[in-house]
């Protein structure tokens, strides 16, 4: 079905994972957003990573683990006081596990509209800007993650910058492209397109092309490739302003630095094989890692 031009579609459900850390807090808030700009249902996701090796812990007849059991769901009844108080009309689907928060959410949120997480849980080291479980939804995620970081997670409308950023490498990342637009569509926003390539030589056989040249060509490259994918898009979403930008600096920090000035960052992550996942190259493990704004990741095959 072809959706009118410009309107962004109608999703079904945004799934949250909580733990009780203050960045999952965060990330739920960001949740409570996401859904009702969505007109989504709101499933508020609650794992317990012991239970994995300690499955009594869930039974309510075992009397000496029971208090683990009573703290997990006070946990969730007080994630969905939260949510309701900042959204007395949103739709709330409670939902406590014992089983590994990574398969869960990945199972919960395989045909979610969008799966949304903290940068770091309960247990983490103080060193990793992005915990485990994040690293291992982002490897694995068929569906967008919304990865909550950067000063001011909550920052919409007047509060914030006004502009969503897409990093773009290739036309292989039109899926992100879209996935920006539809977003820049839901937030009213401004869109900035960023490609980002390194100064570097490079070599044709055993002859090393001048930096200048592969400079030029590059550039002239990446405007064709812009054009070619943004120009349907643009037709599409004639409501959205668009700025595309190409930058020679280090795609990595070109993309953390124009973070700054961006209420969301998206990316697209490649699909190389099912049973390894998605490869996350030093580009996402860098926006992840030091991103100003939350990140979110659009998989592709």
């Amino acid at each position: 079905m072809t959706r009118p031009a410009g309107k962004p579609m109608r999703d079904g459900r945004v799934v949250v994972g909580l733990d009780g850390s203050d960045s999952a807090w965060a990330a739920l808030d960001r949740a409570v957003a996401e859904a009702r700009r969505r007109d989504a249902t709101l499933e508020i996701v609650h794992a317990w990573p012991w239970a994995r090796t300690d499955p009594v812990a869930f039974d309510p007849d075992s009397e000496p683990r029971r208090p683990a059991v009573e703290i997990a769901r006070t946990v969730l009844r007080l994630a969905m006081s939260r949510a309701q108080e900042r959204d007395p009309h949103l739709r709330i689907v409670p939902t406590l596990t014992a089983q590994d928060a990574v398969p869960e959410l990945l199972r919960i949120g395989e045909d979610a509209s969008l799966i949304v997480i903290g940068t770091r849980g309960l247990g983490g080291f103080t060193g990793l800007l992005l915990g485990s479980v994040g690293l291992r939804l982002a490897a694995h995620t068929r569906r967008p993650l919304l990865v909550v970081r950067g000063g001011s997670p909550m920052a919409y409308g007047p509060e914030g910058h006004g502009k969503v950023l897409v990093g773009v490498e290739s036309g292989a990342d039109a899926a992100a492209a879209r996935f920006a637009f539809e977003e820049a569509a839901r937030r009213r926003a401004r869109l900035r397109v960023l490609y980002a390539w390194p100064k570097s030589r490079v070599f044709a056989g055993d002859h090393a092309l001048p930096a200048r040249e592969v400079v030029a060509l590059r550039a002239e490259r990446e405007q064709t490739v812009a054009h070619g994918m943004v120009a349907g898009l643009r037709e599409e979403f004639g409501h959205i302003r668009v700025r595309e930008h190409t930058t020679h600096s280090a795609p990595a920090q070109a993309l953390v630095e124009a973070s700054r000035a961006a209420d969301v960052l998206v990316l697209a992550v490649h699909r190389r094989t099912p049973r390894l996942g998605m490869q996350l190259g030093p580009v996402t493990h860098a926006a992840l890692h030091h991103a100003h704004c939350p990140v979110v990741l659009v998989p592709v095959e």
